[in-house]
């Protein structure tokens, strides 16, 4: 497979409207919508707490985009309902799923498992569309300039992102917690035979990148109802301890806005922040602070990933400096000499594009480095 060619082709193809087939691969990609239903209350309760931004004057709560959205499903054709199933979870600041499109067809043909490409809360098509629309933006982005002094990597990609970020930090953990429970919801309807693609009890297995990695080691450490508890992981460029990212680019945060984030999670979250009484429940919050620092919960946390270590695979980048081998390590302990691979590719890679699209890089080496990483995934999944 050319990935680069591929990726286009897959892009020709894509629809949140209507469904698709993929004729040369024998799968089909399936919209469907999702209604947020479950813990709601909790998260709209908190949501209309945070301060909102001049180019949003909305509270979180009243954006209806990221209550009721689109997700899909990569899934070979088939009569019957499927019994397996591979949550794709994707990057912090990501507005596209273009670069994934192969990742998911890839999985699903080579596995047979149906791949579900599920939205991070007010990520890709979870916000309102002038989030990310240059012409829209670009005044703020001239407003954050001269509103935050020597403003580093400030970008039309980034301003939305960063400008809500650094008006309440707190939404980094909010979002991320409406997105845990939109996963379990997603799971519920799916183990319960409700969803019209899936059989009842159908297996779920996770595939994470980045921030999405972050996400999927705080629903294995919580592990809500039980329901991961025999779910397989494979992360890439992902698994960091948080205090060790380094999110700080021009298509991911500017810099105040990242530093405000590490500052606040590091001291603040840790010591000061009180949040309500019915988050505390779930082991969520438990979790994601045993994700922050090395020295926190360091025995909850590495004791989890050498139990879990049958369950987990991670590969990193060596050059990858958004999530470095060493916050892996960090994170996963003794366990990441089971765990984690580092890998490195012959030509010029970044966190954020893996597998460069360049008619500068020769494809076969991008097809083989592609390979090699998914090869992996899916032999594990």
């Amino acid at each position: 497979m050319d990935v680069t060619i591929r990726s286009q082709q897959l892009h020709t193809l894509f629809s949140y409207e209507k469904k698709a087939d993929i004729v040369d691969s024998r799968l089909e990609i399936i919209p469907y919508n999702f209604i947020q239903k479950e813990k709601s209350r909790e998260i709209k309760d908190f949501q209309r707490e945070l301060l909102p931004t001049e180019f949003c004057p909305l509270t979180d709560d009243c954006i209806q985009e990221n209550k009721s959205f689109t997700y899909t499903i990569f899934a070979p054709k088939r009569k019957i309902k499927h019994d397996k199933a591979i949550i794709l979870l994707h990057g912090l600041n990501e507005r596209t799923w273009d670069k994934y499109l192969t990742w998911a067809e890839y999985l699903a043909s080579a596995t047979g498992k149906a791949v579900i490409l599920f939205p991070i809360a007010f990520h890709m098509n979870r916000t309102p569309d002038h989030w990310n629309n240059p012409r829209a933006v670009l005044p703020w982005v001239t407003k954050r300039r001269q509103t935050v002094a020597d403003l580093c990597n400030s970008t039309f990609a980034n301003v939305a992102l960063s400008s809500r970020i650094s008006r309440h930090p707190l939404r980094f953990y909010i979002s991320g917690r409406e997105s845990a429970y939109n996963l379990c919801q997603l799971v519920h309807e799916i183990k319960n035979g409700e969803h019209p693609s899936f059989q009842e009890d159908t297996s779920i297995n996770l595939f994470a990148y980045s921030i999405g990695a972050l996400l999927s080691q705080v629903l294995l450490l919580a592990n809500p109802d039980k329901i991961f508890s025999d779910t397989r992981l494979f992360m890439f460029c992902g698994g960091s301890i948080f205090n060790h990212m380094d999110g700080n680019a021009r298509d991911i945060l500017d810099k105040e806005a990242f530093d405000r984030l590490q500052q606040y999670y590091n001291t603040d979250f840790l010591e000061k922040e009180r949040l309500p009484a019915s988050f505390g429940n779930d082991f969520l919050e438990q979790a994601f602070k045993a994700m922050i620092r090395q020295d926190v919960l360091s025995e909850f946390r590495e004791g989890f990933f050498e139990k879990a270590c049958n369950r987990i695979r991670v590969i990193s980048l060596k050059k990858d400096v958004v999530i470095p081998t060493l916050g892996v390590i960090k994170a996963l302990g003794k366990a990441s000499s089971h765990i984690l691979e580092e890998m490195d590719f012959p030509y010029s890679y970044s966190h954020q594009v893996p597998f460069p699209t360049s008619p500068k890089v020769e494809s076969s080496l991008i097809n083989n480095a592609f390979l090699k990483v998914f090869g992996k995934a899916a032999a594990f999944l």
